[in-house]
This record gives C-alpha cells, sequence and structure tokens, in this order.
C-alpha cells in the first residue's frame, strides 16, 4: 500500500508544485526555498540530534515553550526543526532564531525523505500532534530512529478519514514508537487504528502550560490607553470565509464595542475589508499601524504573531474556525487571560478542552449572529457574569497544567534507549 501511495504522490507531483505557485498569489513566501521542500539542506547539518517537526504555526507555537525547555536542560543536544507552512517558519525563527537549524520538511517521497533522514542521522524524531507521512515513518523506522508522537490528538472524524486506508495507516502505527496522547478519547482512536496500547502515554495537551508574561499584560494595556476608548472591546480569532460575514452582522448589533477581527489566515485580508466595506462598517488596519478610535467599528489584524497581545487587549473573546465545519482553534490563549470564551459548535478538534471550559460555565457556543451579539451584549451588560466566567475558564487552564513536564521526561526516556553516537 506504501508503493501504490508514493506511485500516486509521483503523479500528483506537477499538481503540488502548482499548487504552490497558486498560493503564492496570496503569500509570496510560498514561492521562496523551493529547493528545501525537495530535499536540499543549504547549510551543515548539526547530526545526532533531534528532528522536530510542527506542520504549521499552531503546532510551532505549542511546540516552542517545549523546545525551549529541552534546550535548557540539554543545550548541547542539536535540535533541527521542519515546518510546511511559511507562517509556521516564521515562529521559528522568531522565537527559536539560532538556537536551532531550520528547514522545510521535503516531500514525502522515498528517495527525498531516506536522503534527508541519512544526511540528519538524528537520534529521535519528534512530531506534533497528527502529522502522519507514511515514507517518513517507514524509513526512519528502518534507520532504527525512534519517533514520538508529541501532544497528539485524533478527532473521529479523523479516524474514519485514516480508517479507510486501514492497511497503509496500521503500518504507520507500527512505525511509531511512542505516542503522547492528549487524553483517553483520542488515545482509543489511535489503537483502533492499530497502535499498541502500551506504548500510549496520556500526558494531557502542552497547550495547557500557556505562560502568560507581565511583559505581555503591560503591552496590552499600553494598546488600550493609546486607543483612548472609553467603550469595551471584543475579539473574533482565527476566523475563515463563511464566519466573517456572522461576525460582522453581529458587530452591527453591538455599537457600543469595538471589534477586533483576526483572520485565521492574515493573507485573505483584501477578502475581510470587502466585507468591511459591503457591511458599511468603519474599520482601521493594524499593518498600516492606524490606531482605532471611538468612532472605528472594526479593527483589522492582518499581522502575524500578535493574536495573544489582542486577545490581551480584549474583554470577551469569540474563537474561530467553529461556525463552520472546521473542527475550531486554540480556546486556551483567551481561557488563560481570563476571559469569556465563545464558539460556535464545531468544535471536535478540541473536544476535551471544550467539555472542560463548558463543564466549568466558561465557554458559551452559538449558531447564529443573532445569537453572537446577543450573548456579547448581555456579557458587556453583566460585569459580574463576565468576569466569573473568565475566571472559571482560567481555573481551567491552572487545574490542567504539567502536560510539558511529562514530554520532556518522554523525550528523555527516548533518548536514553537510542543511544547512537
Amino acid at each position: 500500500m506504501r508503493l501504490l501511495y508514493s506511485f500516486l504522490f509521483y503523479v500528483s507531483l506537477p499538481f503540488v508544485v502548482l499548487r504552490l505557485v497558486w498560493r503564492t498569489r496570496r503569500n509570496p513566501a510560498y514561492g521562496q526555498r523551493w529547493a528545501e521542500r525537495f530535499g536540499e539542506i543549504p547549510f551543515t547539518v548539526k547530526q545526532n540530534g533531534i528532528w522536530w517537526h510542527s506542520v504549521s504555526m499552531g503546532e510551532t507555537l505549542a511546540a516552542i515553550p517545549l523546545i525551549k525547555l529541552f534546550q535548557q536542560k540539554h543545550p548541547d543536544i542539536p535540535i533541527l526543526v521542519t515546518t510546511m507552512t511559511p507562517s509556521g517558519s516564521e515562529q521559528v525563527i522568531k522565537n527559536l532564531g539560532e538556537s536551532v537549524q531550520h528547514v522545510y520538511i521535503p516531500y514525502d517521497l522515498p528517495n527525498i525523505i531516506l536522503n534527508f533522514i541519512k544526511q540528519l542521522k538524528p537520534r529521535l524524531v519528534v512530531i506534533m500532534e497528527t502529522e502522519l507521512w507514511p515514507n517518513m515513518l517507514y524509513y526512519c523506522h528502518q534507520q532504527k530512529v525512534p519517533v514520538l508522537l508529541a501532544n497528539a490528538r485524533m478527532s473521529e472524524k479523523s479516524a474514519t478519514g485514516y480508517g479507510r486506508f486501514s492497511s497503509l495507516t496500521h503500518e504507520m502505527m507500527q512505525n511509531i514508537t511512542t505516542i503522547a496522547v492528549q487524553n483517553k478519547e483520542d488515545g482509543g482512536r489511535f489503537i483502533r487504528l492499530g497502535f499498541s496500547p502500551e506504548r500510549l502515554i496520556i500526558t494531557g495537551t502542552i497547550k495547557f502550560d500557556i505562560t502568560i508574561s507581565d511583559d505581555l499584560i503591560h503591552k496590552a494595556r499600553d494598546l488600550r490607553s493609546k486607543w483612548q476608548l472609553d467603550r469595551p472591546v471584543w475579539i473574533a480569532a482565527s476566523t475563515h470565509p463563511g464566519e466573517e460575514e456572522i461576525i460582522l452582522e453581529a458587530a452591527k448589533q453591538i455599537p457600543t464595542a469595538l471589534l477586533i477581527l483576526a483572520p485565521r489566515h492574515p493573507d485573505r485580508i483584501k477578502d475581510v475589508i470587502n466585507l468591511c466595506q459591503k457591511a458599511n462598517l468603519k474599520f482601521c488596519l493594524r499593518s498600516a499601524d492606524e490606531l482605532p478610535d471611538n468612532n472605528t467599528q472594526v479593527f483589522l489584524i492582518d499581522t502575524l504573531g500578535e493574536l495573544l497581545l489582542f486577545y490581551a487587549a480584549s474583554d470577551i473573546a469569540f474563537v474561530g474556525g467553529s461556525l463552520i465545519p472546521k473542527g475550531g482553534h486554540n480556546l486556551l490563549e483567551p481561557a488563560a487571560l481570563g476571559l469569556p470564551v465563545l464558539t460556535g459548535e464545531s468544535l471536535y478538534n478540541f473536544a476535551e478542552i471544550e467539555r472542560l471550559l463548558d463543564k466549568a460555565k466558561g465557554l458559551i457556543k452559538i449558531k447564529t449572529s443573532k445569537e453572537l451579539s446577543r450573548e456579547i451584549n448581555l456579557l458587556f451588560q453583566d460585569t459580574q457574569k463576565r468576569e466569573q466566567m473568565g475566571a472559571a475558564a482560567k481555573n481551567v487552564i491552572m487545574a490542567n497544567k504539567g502536560a510539558t513536564e511529562k514530554h520532556l521526561m518522554l523525550i528523555e526516556q527516548n533518548l536514553k534507549d537510542n543511544t547512537r553516537a
């Protein structure tokens, strides 16, 4: 089955390249560093270290605290981080700099990925969440390189998809050394797909170990001070097409508040600007260094890496990817800041986190713009309820910390078991 997969990948490669070309229309970074995607490493590799893979920005941001903690304890062990997207690459460069080596992950073709592994000679591969590539896993196993799937999750929808290719999926499961899974339900799905229960560890999610610095809080307060607003602020973050229309319609019904709107993909900002114009909403743009005032209705965030700052500058948070069937996005950042959290109902990627927040009464789920505007208005009118919701959400974070340390122990154990010189 893996050979058929590889053949189909080779056949589809021209279309994969065309897709890269097409994506440069919105993000020119997709037109750069193509050689890396075909296995070329533009520097001398530090061998016998850890190969850390995180596909995009979300997984990379989750990996960074764990990488930094590992570096503190093991400064002499080299780390190479691969990502697939420019947004993930930007976060590696911004947060880890020259303390790690970094390239895009090469395409999962047999000759390319095998040569890549032979160049690295890693002692361990750490894959964040659920980024499973058949040839990558196969050749790591062949080369006797242990693979840790870290902070792993497997939604029912994803499990059904993998189950359609049971032979290939079962082989991948056999080639993974250890899975550190976020919860029992996700772990059961990995086992159903063929992974050995003896090699599965329930650690919780490292995203609970988020740290809010005093510096971030000070910067957020400075922002609010510069805006000179005498009205409240709510944020709609990580939104997708089909959601912004609902959110902007709700914003019309909340005229006494400023909406911060942060699309999941900032390269879509022209589309979102068009929606604001059609809705006759006065807006300003972060990348233009424009400041909102009491006449501004929507503050558009078209920059990367500042979402946590704008959560901290808000009073209420709506998290997108949830009004459409995307499975939701990270609910923990606004919760860690003590904000009431609102979402849509599509949260299959964060089912356990949703359950915990919902049980604690730190979460409200809505379906329509009318429901969204009603709940936001009620929370702005009821300061006590807003503070209670925010405190409940924050308590969930505090009660579930510790996964990062558990992951560090697993990494150290896998390194100990593989004493490659």
